[in-house]
């Protein structure tokens, strides 16, 4: 074989080395892409002026989507959470019966979809979350925006607080965080409206207006609206308590099917976390207990002898309830309200 054969030859072989490997990484790239295509996508551009969805750039999946992507929700393939420089993601498991709020208006064949019953059950799921952040978790977490469209619900009715948006982190030793002021009109503690400083105790506060809503089947605001209450929300309730009136606030769709003595207890837990003075209100796994029926009577009677203002609607300093109580929806964007700047 001459000398000139044999060269044609090695580069022969050397051009179809290069040429095999380009195609078969061409192939790979190309496979990827339709992999990623098939079980990714954006939301179309006309998705983004749907009010049902509202993602703008964020990307939208399908339950059949996740589940190919975590191989049938394999436990080593579950994502916690997802955080790079440019993306902050929380994933939370799929709660089918929605949130708390959604739920109150629900009914299953002519009857709430939650009785009396299921609503005692949640504010004792929606205690122990927030005791496991409080007490449990270290750091500590204060989630800063307790309210009834933020407990979500399994299958089984059980509350799982969600959304954390606002929440804020903090060391065991530390006994507040101060920072611009933001969450829920009607659901925000009295401290943090006026001083920006968040606690433990502030989602106590919440928390005893979220058994409001549990209580009344409505937005906290729209109880004291409808009931043509000039004062604050916690003042119709004070006074409805005091009156042994519990009844007028009792969701109506519940009828009588309810249990009088722990609409009172309810009703006295509620009050005890909205006190004024955060130092007043009860933790987290105190309010478990008297929800359980443990130690509520020595409390109740303990709180009667304390000296708070008159009313918290008249005493909060750049907001009053007042402000609200006869306001309309959409001049205050009572969801997730903004007050001052970004966080």
């Amino acid at each position: 074989m001459s000398r000139s054969h044999r060269i044609a030859i090695i580069c022969g072989a050397t051009v179809g080395s290069v040429a095999f490997v380009a195609i078969m990484v061409g192939m790979l790239l190309w496979w990827r892409h339709r992999r990623n295509q098939q079980i990714f996508f954006d939301v179309n551009a006309t998705d983004q002026y749907d009010p049902e969805v509202c993602l703008g750039h964020l990307k939208k999946y399908t339950f059949k989507e996740l589940r190919a992507s975590t191989n049938n929700f394999n436990s080593k393939n579950i994502l916690g959470f997802c955080t790079t420089e440019c993306e902050r993601l929380l994933v939370y498991p799929y709660m089918p019966n929605g949130s708390v709020a959604s739920q109150l208006r629900e009914h299953i064949n002519g009857k709430p979809a939650l009785d009396w019953s299921r609503r005692k059950m949640i504010a004792l799921g929606t205690a122990r979350g927030l005791l496991y952040l409080h007490e449990q978790c270290d750091p500590k977490i204060i989630h800063r925006d307790v309210k009834a469209s933020n407990v979500l619900l399994d299958e089984y009715f059980e509350a799982i607080v969600g959304d954390f948006g606002l929440a804020k982190l903090l060391d065991h030793q530390e006994t507040h965080v101060t920072t611009a002021v933001r969450g829920t009109v009607g659901h925000i503690a009295p401290e943090y409206l006026s001083t920006g400083q968040s606690s433990e105790k502030t989602d106590v506060f919440g928390f005893g207006v979220l058994l409001v809503e549990l209580i009344t089947g409505q937005k906290a605001l729209d109880f004291g609206r409808l009931a043509n209450q000039k004062g604050g929300v916690l003042d119709l309730v004070k006074k409805l308590h005091q009156e042994k009136q519990l009844n007028m606030m009792v969701d109506k769709d519940l009828g009588s099917n309810y249990d009088r003595v722990e609409l009172e207890e309810m009703v006295q837990v509620a009050l005890l976390c909205t006190q004024y003075y955060p130092s007043h209100r009860p933790r987290m796994s105190e309010v478990i207990r008297m929800l359980e029926g443990d130690g509520l009577a020595e409390k109740w009677e303990a709180s009667q002898n304390v000296d708070t203002p008159k009313s918290v609607s008249s005493e909060l300093l750049p907001l009053k309830f007042t402000d609200f109580a006869g306001a309309d929806e959409s001049s205050v964007g009572l969801e997730a309200m903004e007050l001052s700047g970004p966080r």
